[in-house]
C-alpha cells in the first residue's frame, strides 16, 4: 500500500505534517476494497471452490479477442510509432527474427515488418485459435513455432537467438517480472532489443492510483491475473540493458485506472 494514496483528500501541506491524513485514506482504500469484494462475492466463491481459474483461462481468449480489437483502434498510432524501427535491430542478413511474449490473440501481427519471423509464446494453450485466425489476417509475417511457456521460463528458445522481443499488456500479469527480463536478456542477441508497451501504477498521490488500489485484487481475480499497481518502470531500470528508451503515457482508454502506460524499447 502506498503511503501517500489519500492525499488527494486533503491539501499537500497538511498531508506531509500529519500522519492521520495518510492513515485515514488507507482505512478508506481498504473499505471500499472489501466493498468491492463484496459485490464481487460469486467469481471468489468459484475461486475458492477451484472452478474459476480453469474457467477463466478457457473464457479470457474470447474476451480478450473482443478487447485486443478496441485497444487497438485506441492504440494504433502509438503502436506504430514504437514499431516503426524494429528493421533496425535485424541481423547482418537482413532477417528480422522476433519473439512474441504473452502473443494471445496475436493482436501485434500487423504492426510487424513484412518478412519479419515470429515466435510466439503464451501459457495458455486456449489462443492458439485465435493467434492462427490473426495469422491468417497477416500473410506478410511468418510463425516459425508457438511454444505453451510461461514468460519466466523460455528455456525452448536458445540463448542469443533472437534480434528482438516484444511484450505489449504482459509484465502486468506474470508473477515475477524480475525473472521475465533475465529470460528477456538471455534470449536476445548482442545489439538486440526488447520493445514493451504495459500499463501501469498511476502516479503517487492520484486519483487514478486511489482507484488501482481499491480496484486491484477483485481486477486480478477477474482477469486472469492482471495488476494494476506495478511500478514496472522500476523493473526496467534494474534489468540490465546498456540502453533504454521508455515514456510514461497517458492511454485514450476507456478505463481510466488503465490508461498509464509505459512505452518503448530497450537494448542489450
Amino acid at each position: 500500500m502506498t503511503p501517500n494514496a489519500g492525499r488527494f483528500l486533503f491539501s499537500s501541506d497538511f498531508a506531509v505534517f500529519c500522519p492521520l491524513a495518510n492513515m485515514e485514506a488507507t482505512y478508506l482504500v481498504v473499505l471500499l476494497r472489501l466493498c468491492v469484494q463484496i459485490l464481487a462475492f460469486p467469481v471468489y466463491l468459484l475461486w475458492y471452490l477451484g472452478i474459476w481459474e480453469p474457467l477463466c483461462k478457457k473464457l479470457f481468449p474470447y474476451f480478450l479477442s473482443v478487447a485486443s480489437i478496441l485497444y487497438n483502434r485506441y492504440m494504433s498510432d502509438k503502436k506504430k510509432e514504437m514499431f516503426s524501427n524494429l528493421k533496425d535491430f535485424a541481423s547482418p542478413t537482413g532477417a528480422l527474427t522476433l519473439l512474441e511474449i504473452g502473443a494471445g490473440t496475436g493482436t501485434n501481427f500487423q504492426f510487424y515488418p513484412a518478412g519479419c519471423k515470429i515466435i510466439c509464446t503464451d501459457p495458455n494453450p486456449n489462443f492458439q485459435k485465435f493467434y492462427n485466425k490473426s495469422l491468417a489476417e497477416n500473410p506478410h509475417v511468418e510463425v516459425e513455432r508457438c511454444l505453451v511457456a510461461p514468460a519466466e521460463d523460455l528455456h525452448q528458445v536458445p540463448a542469443a537467438s533472437v534480434d528482438v522481443v516484444v511484450s505489449t499488456l504482459v509484465l502486468c500479469s506474470v508473477k515475477s517480472p524480475e525473472q521475465v527480463m533475465k529470460e528477456v536478456l538471455r534470449v536476445l542477441r548482442p545489439g538486440g532489443a526488447y520493445y514493451f508497451l504495459e500499463h501501469v501504477a498511476g502516479a503517487p498521490s492520484s486519483w487514478t492510483l486511489f482507484w488501482q488500489q481499491i480496484s486491484d485484487p477483485t481486477w486480478t481475480c477477474l482477469f486472469d491475473g492482471c495488476h494494476m499497481t506495478r511500478e514496472t518502470w522500476k523493473v526496467l531500470e534494474k534489468a540490465g540493458f546498456s540502453e533504454l528508451k521508455l515514456r510514461h503515457i497517458h492511454a485514450p482508454l476507456i478505463l481510466p485506472p488503465i490508461r498509464p502506460h509505459i512505452i518503448g524499447y530497450a537494448v542489450k
